[in-house]
């Protein structure tokens, strides 16, 4: 009975702090902040009890992976065009 509680309890955690986080993301896209850090930890969260947020964290990971290739590429044509 107890464990049955202990984990009804860790999931209702991991929910809430899932979709907090989640959210904190999201304003963070709007306002200045860390909108990469949280909306990932956020669907790691929620994905650890709903199939749709691992569908979601797939997808932001392969957009992030995306868009640091992109920063990694404009590094280097700057960084080639300052030294000539």
């Amino acid at each position: 009975m107890q464990a049955i509680i202990v984990n009804k309890l860790k999931r209702t955690t991991r929910t809430v702090f899932g979709f907090l986080c989640l959210l904190i993301g999201i304003i963070f896209i709007i306002l200045p902040g860390p909108a990469v850090i949280f909306i990932p930890l956020g669907l790691a969260l929620l994905s650890m009890e709903y199939d749709w947020a691992k569908v979601w964290l797939k997808k932001s990971q392969k957009y992030f992976r995306q868009a640091a290739v992109k920063a990694d590429h404009a590094m280097l044509w700057v960084g080639r065009k300052f030294r000539h």
